[in-house]
């Protein structure tokens, strides 16, 4: 199985059980949305595993809008309110991300908890060795997301408003525990031993030293919008999994694409990055130093380790939706079936964090 570019990209049709009441959508646009004028049609987008995301298009201009999953859901999970309020926080502060036109709590305009924001209109690659980029330009590309993601970590989080967005200490303690309880919590899902057995590793392997900067949590290529001819990032999407937390996590979890097989996300594993002319990862990790004013990135290997084990618990996670039929992507069955493998290789991650050479 590899990663299905066709499936992720572009719109469709409203998927059947995410209907949304037009009428209701536009009348409470009317009334929030400066200049807002319909008539309103809508489409969905195929990415996105956790909160459906649609294209809204008016005869002027198109806006996005993302929802909470219509249905039952887990405790915290896919809380567009703290999107939204983090987004506009770094919009003011002057990252690049969509404005935000207006955020919904009342559940009974359309069903559920919603955004709307700006359409960012550029590029988004779905493919991490940039097959579309002449060879001589994919450089310049790893170099503004590697800017940007220092950019964001070089944010001052309480000048932004953002003081109060996480707990400031034990983020890898924290979120260790998180995920081990949505993992072990899923029963639908099931348990996996290489799972469990990191459940068992990771708390002890937790390094010394605490900074707290605002996480994306999800900084994949795929999350970015590009503009249209120039190596330049023009918004950072889906940040259903920020907080304040420490960067180091954020980073490694950004540079798993050079050990990711290209199988449910982008990933540069078994790419000759040599003849693609794409910096290899102590390259990109040196040059992420360099942006951030660091000399050195100590407990990378265990940050490797813990990002793998975390995105292994998110597709568990995909993989409960699915199983109790509230995924939100036609995609869900595949990515519940490479679960497996992701804990594996989530593994493979810890035993080479504990080699002496590493």
């Amino acid at each position: 199985m590899s990663f299905d570019i066709a499936a992720q990209t572009g719109v469709t049709a409203v998927r059947p059980g995410m209907e949304i009441d037009v009428g209701a959508l536009a009348g409470w646009m009317a009334d929030r949305v400066e200049g807002f004028r319909g008539p309103l049609t809508l489409s969905q987008f195929k990415g996105g595993q956790s909160n459906p995301t649609y294209l809204l298009t008016t005869p002027t201009r198109t806006y996005v809008l993302r929802r909470k999953p219509p249905g039952e859901t887990l405790k915290g999970a896919h809380a567009v309110d703290r999107e939204a309020r983090v987004i506009s926080a770094l919009y003011d502060a002057g990252f690049p991300v969509p404005r935000i036109f207006g955020l919904c709590v009342d559940a009974a305009v359309i069903g559920s908890w919603f955004y709307v924001m700006d359409h960012v209109q550029g590029r988004i690659f779905w493919d991490a060795r940039l097959p579309d980029i002449a060879a001589a330009d994919r450089p310049a590309y790893f170099d503004a997301m590697n800017r940007t993601i220092a950019q964001l970590h070089g944010l001052d989080h309480q000048a932004a408003g953002l003081s109060d967005y996480g707990r400031p200490a034990d983020y890898f303690a924290r979120q260790i525990a998180r995920w081990s309880r949505q993992y072990l919590e899923d029963e639908a899902a099931g348990r996996d031993p290489n799972m469990d057995r990191l459940i068992e590793w990771l708390p002890s392997r937790i390094p010394a030293g605490e900074e707290t900067a605002v996480v994306h949590g999800d900084f994949r290529i795929d999350n970015m919008i590009f503009d249209p001819t120039e190596p330049r990032v023009l918004a950072v999407l889906d940040w259903e999994l920020s907080t304040l937390g420490h960067p180091l996590a954020d980073f490694a979890y950004h540079a798993m694409m050079y050990r990711m097989p290209p199988l449910i996300v982008p990933g540069l594993a078994g790419a000759d990055l040599d003849a693609l002319n794409i910096p290899p990862e102590d390259a990109y990790v040196a040059a992420y130093c360099r942006h951030s004013g660091r000399d050195a990135l100590p407990g990378y290997a265990f940050a490797m380790a813990f990002n793998f084990f975390r995105f292994a618990a998110i597709i568990h996670g995909i993989k409960g939706r699915y199983l109790r039929g509230t995924a939100v992507n036609a995609e869900a069955k595949s990515r519940a079936e490479a679960f497996p493998a992701m804990a594996e290789l989530a593994w493979r991650q810890a035993l080479a964090a504990d080699r002496p050479s590493d």
